[in-house]
């Protein structure tokens, strides 16, 4: 499936929950997709969950 398509259904999700559930339904199916989001990423292994707690300098260099 493309990313074009993916996008699609996902503008699509967070359409229906706005218009049938009100702002904070929008809210809540923007912040749990990007949770999942996340980690699918971590699960497929393209995401180290060391990245979210390294400061910026350590990457830079290369330093732990």
């Amino acid at each position: 499936m493309s990313m074009a398509v993916v996008g699609m259904i996902a503008g699509m999700a967070l359409g229906f929950a706005g218009y049938f559930g009100g702002f904070g339904a929008f809210l809540l199916v923007a912040a749990l997709g990007a949770i999942g989001f996340v980690v699918g990423r971590f699960l497929e292994g393209d995401l180290d969950l060391g990245d979210f707690f390294r400061t910026r300098d350590h990457r830079r260099d290369g330093r732990r």
